[in-house]
Formats: C-alpha cells, sequence, structure tokens
C-alpha cells in the first residue's frame, strides 16, 4: 500500500489538505460501497508538519497532524508528497518556512520518472523556492502567474494548463484543481480502472484539462513597464481594429525587435499574442452576458472568419463558444 504524505504549514488552504486525504483514502472503497463490494483501499495517507504540532489553516481550521517531517530519515520508494494551496501571502509563507524549503530540495533530482512530489495551486511556490521545479514544465493559480514568473524564471510555467507532468514532479493549478490532481495520481499509482471509479463515485468531471477558462487577462498586467502599460491601455481600446506590430512599435517608440523584447518580458506574451488573448477576453465576456449570435461576437471582437475564431477561442479556453456559453452564460 503506498503512502501519500501531506505537507502541513501555518496558512495551507484547509480544503487542499483534507480533501486530497479524502480521495486518497477512498480510492477503491467508495465505489466498492455503491455497489456492495468488499472494499480494497489502495494508499495510507498521513499530514506531517515542521514541529508534528496540529496544522492552523488560513480559514482558522487546526488540523491534528501525525508527526514532524523532519523526523522522516528517508522516503520509501512508494512515497508520494503532496504540497498543498497556500492560503496565506506567499511571500510571507516561504519566508515562514526556510526549513521547509531545504527539505523540499530532496527533491530536485531523482532517476526514477514515477511522480514523487506534486504541489496543488500555490504550492508551487513552496517546490519552486525548494529548486524542485527548475528548468521543468509547471503550473499555479492563473491569478499568480506573473508573481510566480518573476520570482521563479528557470521554471517553465504553463499557467493555462490544470495539471503538469514533468518527470517525477506534477503539479495542478487553481483552487480545487487538488481533484484532478488526486483523480491523476491515483490513476499512475493504482491504475486507470481505479481512478474511473473514484471520479465517478465523486462526481468529479474528469475531462478538463485546463484552467483557461477561468483565467484574468488582469494578471499580465502586474509589471512595472510604463511603455508596455501604455500599450496594453491603447490596445483595450482599439483591439477590435486591423492591428500590426509596426502600428504598436511605432505607438510605443521602440523597435519591432525591442517591443517584441519587452512585451515579452513585461507580459510573458508576444504583443500579437497579447491582442488575440485580449480579444478572447472581450469574447469571453459577451458569450457570457449578451445575446449576440457566435457570428456577430465573431465580428464584434475582430475577427471575420468565424471557423477560425472558433478554433482559437477553443485554444485559449479549451472550449467551443457555444460549450463556453452554455457553461457560463448567464
Amino acid at each position: 500500500m503506498k503512502t501519500v504524505t501531506i505537507i502541513g504549514f501555518s496558512g495551507a488552504l484547509a480544503s487542499a489538505i483534507t480533501g486530497v486525504i479524502d480521495l486518497f483514502r477512498m480510492a477503491g472503497v467508495t465505489w466498492a460501497r455503491v455497489h456492495g463490494e468488499q472494499p480494497q483501499p489502495y494508499f495510507r495517507t498521513r499530514l506531517l508538519t515542521e514541529s508534528g504540532e496540529a496544522c492552523r489553516c488560513i480559514n482558522g481550521l487546526t488540523i491534528g497532524a501525525d508527526g514532524s517531517w523532519q523526523d522522516v530519515a528517508a522516503l520509501g520508494e512508494n512515497d508520494l508528497v503532496i504540497i498543498p494551496t497556500i492560503g496565506a501571502p506567499i511571500d510571507q509563507v516561504l519566508a515562514e518556512n526556510p526549513g521547509l524549503v531545504g527539505w523540499l530540495s530532496q527533491f530536485q533530482s531523482t532517476s526514477d520518472d514515477q511522480v514523487r512530489i506534486a504541489s496543488n495551486c500555490t504550492g508551487a511556490f513552496l517546490l519552486a523556492e525548494a529548486g524542485v521545479l527548475d528548468r521543468r514544465q509547471a503550473t499555479t493559480h492563473w491569478g499568480f502567474s506573473s508573481q510566480f514568473r518573476q520570482r521563479f524564471p528557470d521554471v517553465d510555467l504553463q499557467p493555462d494548463r490544470l495539471v503538469t507532468v514533468d518527470g517525477h514532479v506534477a503539479c495542478a493549478g487553481g483552487g480545487m484543481a487538488w481533484w484532478d490532481l488526486g483523480v491523476y495520481l491515483v490513476e499512475r499509482h493504482a491504475g486507470a480502472q481505479v481512478a474511473r471509479e473514484l471520479a465517478k463515485a465523486f462526481v468529479i468531471d474528469a475531462g478538463r484539462s485546463s484552467q483557461a477558462p477561468y483565467s484574468a487577462l488582469q494578471a499580465r498586467r502586474y509589471h512595472s513597464d510604463p511603455a508596455i502599460l501604455k500599450l496594453q491601455e491603447w490596445l483595450d481600446s482599439h483591439y477590435s481594429e486591423p492591428v500590426t506590430l509596426a502600428a504598436l512599435a511605432s505607438l510605443s517608440g521602440l523597435t519591432e525587435r525591442s517591443l517584441i523584447r519587452r512585451f515579452k518580458a513585461a507580459t510573458g506574451d508576444t504583443p500579437t499574442g497579447y491582442l488575440q488573448v485580449l480579444r478572447i477576453e472581450s469574447a469571453r465576456q459577451h458569450l457570457e452576458n449578451s445575446r449576440f449570435t457566435i457570428e456577430e461576437v465573431t465580428r464584434l471582437v475582430g475577427y471575420e472568419d468565424v471557423s477560425s475564431f472558433s478554433r482559437l477561442f477553443r485554444k485559449h479556453t479549451g472550449l467551443a463558444p457555444g460549450a463556453y456559453r452554455l457553461r457560463f452564460g448567464r
């Protein structure tokens, strides 16, 4: 039986601890009980804190710990470590947990491609601080992606991804993505059948792959380059018009090469890519709040061909325009 170790710390999100424990403890159990079969648990779980004392979560709940991670001399080959969401201010948690960061650094490298350590949401900041994510793909909550990129430029951040796996490290995106992470890890460690049964028993949509439908354009404005901010403000009012890179360079007073470099450094995207995101954001708002047809929305945001717009919309949000309206329309 595999051991799943959840690391507790002051300011963690309680649901990302208790929910993950529930998922792993009930894998092979709930589905069997529903069908009157003999339960077969696949995982044991434990919550470890620095001192072995209870974990004080951000919502005020206190969760009893099973011991201290400092007392864990070595992890077995079947052990899986999970870092939950940081609910308190991120910089504060990183500064208050140097011992944990040091302990996590043992996961910087391994010859085993089986997932050994995972994070949910902003828990990725702890892994990155420990160097575990250097030169690896990772994801985190979309709202903190700019902060993450600025602090950890050596990490290949994929903020639109709901779950990333790179070698022995897995990361999940924002908020309740621990559902998806948990089901994925159950599949990796207990098999696809057990994971499918778990998802059905907990009524989890196991088909999600992107957090892009929930992301906000505002996350790309957390920078201090005045020329790029001014250009972004201009694009706010002119995104539906024909826009060329040459025109943007002229407006910014930069050469095209300098514009691309500074825009990428500030926002994590190219000017053309950002313009696409801006148009998609506007389309999302129309689909959520208006009764415009998809053809009308296409024209309103600056595109002519509906099929091309639909492909682009799906690329950015993971959903076709019609499916997006069905899910999020008011």
